[in-house]
């Protein structure tokens, strides 16, 4: 697992964090964590297909609805 430091925090912000992660009943690590898991990796991932097709019901496209193909493909012999 990766780490890093961060350098020059003011004291209030160092404060402030550890007031924060008492409040959640965590360490002041765990608490960095968790800010930064929810800053960088949003609770729920946008689908490319399903964006496009509510795109294309808004515009008054056909309404489709494509069944995914789920058979596994073969491994590619790159030798």
């Amino acid at each position: 697992m990766a780490s890093f430091t961060v350098r020059n925090l003011p004291e209030e912000t160092h404060r402030a964090l550890r007031a924060r992660a008492a409040a959640h009943g965590r360490s002041t690590e765990a608490e960095i964590r968790a800010i930064l898991e929810r800053a960088v990796r949003p609770d729920e991932r946008v689908k490319l297909g399903s964006l496009l097709a509510e795109i294309g019901r808004e515009v008054g496209g056909a309404d489709l609805e494509i069944e995914r193909d789920r058979t596994r493909g073969e491994p590619v012999d790159l030798g």
